[in-house]
């Protein structure tokens, strides 16, 4: 079982053509997004959801989680249900990640109080700079490498790597006998 998460702050061309392939390959995936995908890519958070694919809380503004207070922490997660449902007129899914990873134990507490399980990744690599993006075998290499059963694997969508090895990912991994399945399975 492969557990497909993107973290998306905004939108290059890369996150639509990451959309067309996993509705080509019938495969589902949690995005966790910011404020500003949101404000500027309504459209395309739209069809994220028509897609079926889980919608989570990046936060609004990606900050160190850990610096703030419990209520600037809270302001956070309300911001981004806020304007999620502002713009498309739905309801966040109630899973949180926090930005880069930072966390406290408090911070993992109070999202939970409001209502949210938090979301970690079991496997993730240094995709999110796109000017330093990898070749697309190194990358589907490092990948397949570190593949294990029940795996969490964090991509962003904005990698133009990405975007090029998804739909040979995809079917290599089916082809492994792998499935792919959504949080609310776990």
């Amino acid at each position: 079982m492969i557990y497909l998460t993107f973290d998306a702050g905004y939108e290059n061309g890369n996150v639509e053509k990451t959309l067309d392939i996993l509705r080509r390959e019938d495969v589902p995936a949690a995005f966790f997004i910011l404020g500003n995908l949101v404000t500027s890519n309504t459209d395309l958070v739209k069809r994220m959801i028509v897609d079926g694919h889980l919608i989570c809380n990046h936060t609004y503004s990606h900050k160190d989680m850990t610096k703030l207070t419990k209520l600037q922490f809270e302001e956070e997660l309300q911001k981004m249900e806020a304007i999620f449902t502002e713009y498309t007129g739905e309801k966040l899914d109630k899973y949180y990640r926090p930005p880069e990873g930072r966390f406290s134990v408090e911070n993992i507490q109070t999202a939970n109080e409001l209502g949210y399980k938090t979301f970690f990744w079991s496997f993730a690599y240094a995709d999110w700079d796109n000017g330093a993006q990898m070749k697309s075998d190194v990358a589907m290499k490092k990948i397949l490498d570190n593949l294990h059963n029940g795996e969490i694997m964090l991509l962003h969508p904005t990698s133009k790597t990405n975007a090029e090895i998804m739909r040979d990912l995809i079917r290599k991994l089916k082809q492994m006998g792998y499935k792919f399945a959504t949080l609310e399975e776990l």
